[in-house]
C-alpha cells in the first residue's frame, strides 16, 4: 500500500528543506510556509518516491520534494491522475524536470534524474497530511 514516508517544505529559496511530521496543505496553493507554494500554478507540491531516491543513493528531501512516497511509482503517474493523500486531494499536473540546483548536490545528478525527479501536483482540496498517511489513486 502506498504511503507518505516524509514531508518537507522550503522556508526560503535555496535554503535546506525543513522536515515535517505533518503539513497543512492549502487549496490551490501548496504547503503552508513553503516558498514554492503559489495559487494557480502547476508546481504546488512535488512528489518523489523513496524507491527512486534509494536507487540513486539520495536522502529524502535532498532533491527538494514536498512528499516522499513509498510503495508508489511516482514517475509512472499520468498527468491528470488524482491522489488522495491524507485529507488532501492532489492532481498530477506535470513532470518535474531536473534543474541546475541538482548539480550542487552531486555533479551529473541533473542528467541522472532526467525522467525520474518526480511529478508536480496542484492541490484540488487542501487539508492535513501526516507521515504514514495512505496514498490512494482516484480515477
Amino acid at each position: 500500500m502506498a504511503s507518505v514516508h516524509s514531508l518537507f517544505r522550503a522556508p526560503k529559496k535555496r535554503l535546506p528543506m525543513e522536515e515535517l511530521q505533518e503539513a497543512q496543505v492549502m487549496n490551490d496553493f501548496g504547503f503552508e510556509g513553503c516558498v514554492h507554494a503559489r495559487p494557480g500554478r502547476a508546481r504546488q507540491v512535488l512528489l518523489v518516491d523513496k524507491e527512486t531516491l534509494d536507487a540513486m543513493d539520495l536522502q529524502p528531501g535532498i532533491i527538494r520534494e514536498n512528499i516522499t512516497t513509498t510503495g508508489l511509482n511516482v514517475n509512472s503517474l499520468a498527468i491528470g491522475q488524482q491522489l488522495r493523500v491524507g485529507r488532501t486531494l492532489l492532481e498530477v499536473s506535470e513532470i518535474c524536470a531536473p534543474c541546475d540546483q541538482m548539480e550542487k548536490i552531486r555533479p551529473g545528478l541533473r542528467k541522472e534524474l532526467w525522467g525520474r525527479r518526480g511529478m508536480l501536483c496542484r492541490v484540488v482540496e487542501g487539508g492535513m497530511i501526516r507521515r504514514g498517511d495512505m496514498i490512494e489513486k482516484i480515477s
